[in-house]
């Protein structure tokens, strides 16, 4: 890394437009989306898609719903030629898809990509030149009335064909393939001088495409250049301005958004933003910022898990997991506070379930996408007591009190620090249910019971039971002002444990009749220690009984091992 690299590196030049409109607008709906993932993202490839791949590709991007979808580049390989065919001539595309292909702004190659096309029913055929100094001046030694020249006759050559061949419905799409770094000036006259030679009209549609092949400025600047160019060109009837974003910079998105903000009606890209060196815009991201906004993008990702295994299957490239909207881990909350915030969100979204989205770090629902909220939080060792609740009563149902929270918080964290890893959901209740005694054999195992009421109205119920404890089957007999401290009053003489009951909570696991109940019963023994017990039962008296005995049998190893 240089330390002038002002020396080596100048910054690039902004466009004059002091009363720009662009940043005052908003988007209010989705544009014409055209995918190249078959053309721009498979040249950019290490192994560049078979035709069966190719046909698997699109057969997802028209189950998507994209209309407008670059097949090919016919005349740079024969595989691309034979899938232009094989689609044509096996009837394969849909009465509302537009195929799209691309060629270089040379006769024999216009004519080949032509050929290729005979026969189809609605095509737009996309020529491109580039139109920068550096490329002009240093790869073609070319001057500006020479880069015009090419554009012109490749298009009047195109409209010749075209209309050779009048069963196609046409539109014809050019791109001055350097925009973003030609004078402005200099892509406004070749850009006129395209659409004089084509003479766009309502039956000879014309595309403007004004790509930012290798991003050289911030997002604002490609805006304004798109804004001015629309504010400039003499007529913009019969024609539709759109754009092509690369993301040498990493802001590929804010590139499109911005100049569709600017005028742009139309955008290219790839899924998930494949295509050469950084990748062409992601249409993912691109339409589902727009569907949190409100926006019907029109493209239908409700299946989300399947789109990311078809296209790593096409492209043999994988999704990062971080990456929006479709990543493994986009709605993954492994911080506990984050945790905390997002098991809120959701409480209050039970409340008001048909209101607008508002939880915490989910800037879309999962379940929109199609993911399930057993992936939205995950818990290790930085995961707080939020995070462990959330999943309880996501998996399992149960509301647990907030100081059995964190009680059983510390545990976790415990067993995720011991072991050095995530921990499941079926991990998490198998500690759930050790730690709280709900396995086959508790400590203090309730073989029956019996509970009366009695003449005193002081102690108003009598409690009589067995107990297996430690090998041995005790008899218990208590009496108190409830069931619970009766309970507890059988204790102190069967076991000598003296109790307090510190909370109890209680619901139910469902809303039908036959539900099961489940009790959350803190104690707190004579030392100071307290404990929770747990237990799911058919009854909540049943179910407050052993929750009661769940946290004596923790105290009572507690005792044990002071």
């Amino acid at each position: 890394m240089l330390k002038h690299p002002e020396r080596k590196y100048r910054p690039f030049a902004s466009i004059d437009l002091p009363d720009r409109r662009w940043p005052s607008r908003r988007l209010e709906a989705a544009p014409r989306w055209c995918s190249t993932d078959l053309r721009d993202g498979n040249q950019a490839l290490i192994e560049p898609m078979s035709i069966e791949r190719k046909r698997q590709f699109f057969d997802l991007l028209v189950e998507l719903g994209y209309k407008e979808i670059e097949i090919a580049f016919p005349s740079a390989s024969q595989t691309d030629f034979s899938f232009v065919r094989e689609l044509i001539d096996g009837g394969g595309i849909p009465d509302d898809v537009w195929i799209q292909v691309i060629t270089q702004a040379r006769e024999d190659l216009i004519r080949n990509t032509l050929e290729a096309l005979r026969g189809a029913p609605r095509a737009i055929v996309h020529l491109y030149n580039a139109t920068a100094p550096v490329f002009r001046e240093l790869v073609f030694s070319q001057d500006r009335q020479d880069t015009i020249d090419m554009a012109v006759s490749g298009t009047r050559l195109i409209r010749e064909l075209c209309e050779e061949q009048s069963e196609t419905d046409w539109i014809y799409q050019y791109s001055p393939e350097t925009f973003c770094f030609t004078e402005p000036e200099f892509a406004l006259e070749i850009c006129e001088a395209v659409c004089q030679a084509w003479q766009p009209s309502v039956e000879r549609p014309l595309i403007l495409n004004l790509p930012a092949t290798v991003e050289v400025a911030t997002p604002n600047v490609y805006a304004d250049q798109v804004e001015w160019f629309m504010r400039h060109f003499s007529d913009l009837s019969h024609v539709t301005i759109s754009v092509h974003p690369h993301n040498d910079r990493g802001t590929g998105v804010a590139c499109a958004e911005q100049a569709q903000l600017a005028g742009a009606a139309r955008v290219e890209g790839c899924l998930f933003g494949n295509g050469e060196r950084t990748g062409n815009v992601d249409l993912v991201t691109l339409a589902l910022n727009l569907y949190t906004q409100g926006v019907d993008p029109g493209i239908d990702f409700s299946d989300m898990e399947e789109v990311v295994r078809a296209v790593e299957l096409c492209n043999q490239l994988p999704v990062h997991p971080r990456h929006p909207y479709a990543g493994e881990l986009v709605f993954t909350a492994f911080s506990g506070s984050h945790q905390d915030a997002i098991r809120k969100g959701f409480a209050a979204r039970a409340r008001d379930p048909e209101g607008y989205w508002q939880v915490p770090y989910l800037p879309l629902d999962p379940a929109d996408v199609g993911a399930s909220y057993e992936a939205v939080i995950r818990v290790n060792s930085q995961s707080g007591k939020g995070g462990v609740a959330w999943l309880l009563e996501q998996g399992h149902g149960l509301r647990i009190p907030r100081r059995l929270q964190m009680e059983f918080s510390r545990v976790v964290q415990q067993d995720s620090d011991t072991n050095g890893r995530e921990l499941d959901s079926a991990r998490i209740w198998q500690l759930f249910r050790e730690t709280y005694g709900l396995h086959a054999a508790p400590l203090l195992e309730l073989m029956d019971y019996r509970i009366a009421g009695v003449g005193d109205a002081s102690c108003a119920q009598c409690f009589e039971g067995r107990l297996r404890y430690a090998g041995n089957t005790l008899t218990l007999q208590g009496r108190g002002g409830g069931v619970l401290e009766s309970v507890v009053d059988s204790l102190r003489s069967a076991l000598d444990l003296r109790l307090d009951i510190v909370g109890y909570q209680e619901h139910s696991l469902g809303s039908d009749t036959e539900s099961r109940a489940v009790a959350y019963v803190e104690c707190r023994n004579e030392d100071g220690h307290h404990c929770f017990g747990v237990a799911i039962e058919g009854d909540s008296t049943g179910a407050a009984i052993r929750a009661l005995l769940g946290s004596a049998a923790r105290l009572l190893m507690v005792r044990q091992n002071t």
